[in-house]
């Protein structure tokens, strides 16, 4: 569910582009860049990228296009053998991300929205990665390796972003809850949780809550809509969602704790009910940082690049709702906010290029062109 104007309604005046932390706990809203921006294609509603080895990118697009494109050239190659994909409402083709070994076996694991038995839900693929001769790019051998459960009606909420443990063992994956709020405290469903799987698909064997009856694919529970999953240098696990109208929360996620959606949000039903905010003893973990109003995240990365040494050890997330690209320090288990720079798009990825370069992709709705955009430090 997109963020209700309410919640985005504070003028940008009252966040002077000064720098520092304002008495609100916002980061700062700035139109003065300290990079240089190169627009560098055009996609239609793209929603992830991946960089090759050679340094060419693979890209997904809203309505199930997975495409080879080469940054150097702007040469774009549509890739065959991705499923059928369920695009209306927030589903689509979601992430891409290379196995851990893909310099030896090619694979490829990408997530997507589709229909199936009780509605519709989001799934996990694998296929090897090919081009031939003649320059056609296919995924094949290309396997349903995990699904959501349960698959439920509406549209929304799917979430779907994929990370490697830093050992290359372990897949974690999100779901999202669907909009239906309960999920989420459901130890049976998988639906807002983050997941740790074996490289297969299957629950890796000693996640630590299969013993108490949930199930056993669950790492981490009590979320919403999780847009965003990355680990540091240290190893540790963050993880960006989308609260209601307010409450969006960057999580250092630990094993078995419940983050506490829907009983305790920063942020407010878009009704206006209240929700209870996260206070100590609650039962609950509390986020690393929050946003209200909502700067509705999408993407995450951790930054560990040359290009931009200052920024090195910081989180980088997409903002949709404030058209922002919004950087976080790192210090051990704490997350401060930094920058947040208006980009005058919303931005739904973002991505470490092979020198260091940050590349940013435009959602393509409401006034965004779905751009692929590249970051340098400013000359």
């Amino acid at each position: 569910m997109r963020h209700s104007p309410l919640a985005i309604a504070l003028p940008l005046a009252l966040l002077a582009c000064t720098g520092g932390e304002p008495a609100n706990g916002q980061a700062a809203v700035s139109t003065e860049k300290p990079f240089d921006v190169a627009t560098i294609a055009d996609f239609d509603a793209p929603w992830a990228m991946t960089f090759l080895p050679d340094g060419r990118m693979l890209i997904t697009e809203k309505t199930g296009s997975l495409l080879l494109f080469d940054p150097k050239n702007g040469t774009k190659i549509p890739v065959s053998g991705i499923p059928s994909v369920d695009s209306a409402d927030q589903g689509g083709l979601m992430d891409v991300v290379l196995h851990p070994q893909f310099a030896t076996n090619k694979q490829v694991y990408v997530s997507f929205s589709e229909k199936g038995a009780g509605g519709k839900g989001v799934a996990l693929i694998t296929g090897t990665f090919a081009q031939a001769s003649d320059g056609a790019a296919t995924l094949s051998n290309v396997k349903t390796i995990f699904r959501a459960t349960p698959y439920v009606d509406g549209g929304g909420h799917y979430s779907g972003r994929i990370a490697f443990s830093p050992d290359g063992k372990y897949l974690f994956f999100t779901n999202g809850e669907r909009q239906k709020f309960d999920p989420a405290q459901d130890p049976k469903a998988t639906l807002g949780k983050v997941l740790r799987l074996n490289l297969d698909g299957t629950p890796a064997a000693d996640n630590p809550l299969a013993a108490k009856g949930f199930n056993p694919a669950i790492w981490s529970y009590g979320h919403r809509n999780l847009l965003g999953i990355a680990f540091d240098d240290k190893g540790q696990l963050w993880e960006q969602e989308m609260g209601p109208m307010g409450g969006d929360e960057i999580n250092l996620i630990k094993p078995g704790l419940n983050y506490g959606w829907p009983k305790a949000s920063n942020g407010t039903h878009y009704d206006g009910r209240d929700i209870p905010d996260h206070k100590a003893g609650d039962g609950f973990e509390a986020p690393a940082a929050s946003w209200n109003p909502s700067i509705s995240p999408a993407g995450l990365i951790f930054y560990n690049g040359n290009l931009f040494p200052a920024w090195k050890g910081s989180l980088f997330v997409g903002g949709l709702s404030s058209q922002a690209l919004i950087r976080l320090k790192v210090d051990g288990t704490k997350a401060t906010k930094a920058d947040q720079w208006d980009m005058g798009a919303r931005i739904r990825e973002v991505e470490q290029g092979p020198d260091g370069a940050l590349w940013v992709l435009e959602d393509g709705a409401d006034g965004s062109q779905g751009r692929l955009l590249k970051l340098t430090p400013k000359k």
